[in-house]
């Protein structure tokens, strides 16, 4: 069972990782480019789809490390399983309330604050692909180092 635990642990952040790079890198600056208000009317339904995926990578490769860590030990079982497992609070509670702001019903969405939100959406969004990040790098060296 353990090289399957160490494959779930890895794949599913790798994949969470690549998804969060993605939109860093290339999804949100296009977004951006576009101007505010088609940017924002992206943002919705792009934020919808993302959290479905986001969340469900998130809780397997966090309950994926956990178990390899409980059944082999090892800290870069742990150290992986706390860093993508911290994205989630870190969404609910530090990015949220952007979310949340940018989402209200009647936002003017070519105002110059709506463009603020926009630009601390992705710095914010920024700190869960390093997390992410950090945590694939934890579980691929955890499974080569065994």
């Amino acid at each position: 069972m353990s090289p399957m635990l160490e494959l779930v642990a890895v794949l599913s952040a790798t994949l969470f990782a690549g998804a969060a790079l993605y939109i860093n890198l290339v999804e949100h600056p296009a977004r951006l480019s576009c101007g505010t208000e088609l940017a924002l009317r992206q943002f919705a339904p792009s934020y919808k789809r993302a959290t479905v995926m986001q969340v469900f990578l998130a809780l397997v490769a966090t309950g994926a490390g956990l178990a390899q860590w409980a059944r082999a030990g090892g800290s870069l079982w742990l150290s992986g399983s706390l860093a993508i497992a911290s994205v989630i609070p870190f969404t609910l509670i530090v990015i949220f309330p952007t979310n949340r702001k940018l989402l209200e019903p009647g936002r003017d969405a070519a105002s110059p604050e709506t463009r603020s939100l926009l630009d601390t959406w992705g710095r914010l969004h920024a700190v869960r692909s390093f997390l992410s990040l950090a945590a694939s790098l934890l579980f691929a060296w955890a499974a080569v180092v065994g």
